[in-house]
């Protein structure tokens, strides 16, 4: 099975403008609500690709149960932690550039995080637990490598779409995947990246610390995937960008899906690859039918 686990999930309201005037009357000419967060939106995407998952963390108030509403309307099991604030908004508006405005997370207490690590105590060496995106206010980085800790003793495959501190926080526990973009990985190693062959250096370095698989996401430049045995290059194929949010969630989930029946790395990056840009020329998440037809744009070149 899959887990996914948003331990800051959201309502994502997508407000569209003609042209956003500040300190005047704005009027939308779209606006629209999806169950948010980057767990949720791995969750949302496997449901389209034809898996099955279930979705954990942390939910309250108003907006929680709109998102459970959201998700078993959508057919995907969830097994969320209550909490006492509201989940929060997250402002993305779309005028000529897209701004986003994210809202501040709930509280979450001492017994949250044990009830926690009981959910994920129950999986197996079988399972997936994917763990993705911010912390709530005053959880500390190290909650996430608590639950990397205990998934390494348990042997259950970690994906972890995190950065910063709390991506270094887990990289001992050797999770089985890390995805950060670019300038995600200088920031790990105080540096600015210009150059693909930077990307490789850096990334086999993040290889060091301890994860089996690194993918590095370049925008539409393209991506890589590095591990013991091989360095991937992928291109994204050409397409209007009309959607950023989720696209790097959609990479995980194709990855995840791909690997779990196929157990082959490549064909898994490929087809992370081809979810992701599916995302991103699309007004919402992808669509299997969406990611098909994208497939044979994509060529995977070993490179090292």
């Amino acid at each position: 099975m899959i887990y996914t686990c948003t331990l800051n999930p959201s309502i994502d309201y997508l407000v569209g403008l003609e042209d956003m005037k500040f300190g005047s009357l704005n009027r939308a000419n779209k606006t629209a609500f999806y169950a948010g967060g980057k767990g949720i939106n791995v969750s949302r995407v496997l449901k389209s690709l034809g898996e099955t998952s279930t979705a954990l963390g942390y939910i309250g108030g108003f907006t929680g149960a709109f998102i459970q509403d959201q998700l078993e309307q959508a057919g995907i099991l969830q097994d969320f932690i209550k909490v006492t604030d509201p989940t929060r908004i997250n402002i993305k508006l779309k005028s000529g550039i897209e701004t986003e405005i994210n809202g501040i997370g709930p509280m979450i207490s001492e017994e949250q995080k044990y009830e926690l690590f009981e959910k994920i105590s129950a999986l197996t060496s079988e399972d997936f637990l994917i763990l993705a995106g911010s912390l709530p206010p005053a959880v500390s980085p190290e909650f996430y490598g608590a639950i990397a800790k205990l998934c390494f003793e348990k042997k259950i495959r970690l994906i972890a779409d995190t950065s910063g501190e709390a991506l270094e926080a887990i990289l001992q526990y050797e999770p089985f995947l890390v995805k950060p973009n670019e300038h995600e990985l200088g920031e790990l190693f105080n540096v600015e990246i210009s150059s693909i062959e930077e990307v490789v250096f850096y990334g086999r370095k993040l290889l060091e610390k301890g994860p089996i698989n690194v993918i590095v996401s370049l925008g539409s430049k393209g991506a890589l995937l590095i591990n013991k045995d091989v360095v991937a290059f992928a291109n994204v194929p050409k397409g209007e960008l009309k959607n950023s949010v989720g696209a790097g969630d959609s990479v995980v989930a194709g990855f995840v899906a791909s690997y779990k029946k196929q157990s082959e790395y490549l064909e898994a990056f490929k087809y992370g690859i081809a979810c992701g840009s599916a995302t991103a020329f699309s007004l919402d998440l992808c669509d299997k039918d969406s990611v098909r037809k994208l497939l044979p744009e994509i060529e995977v070149k070993t490179i090292g």
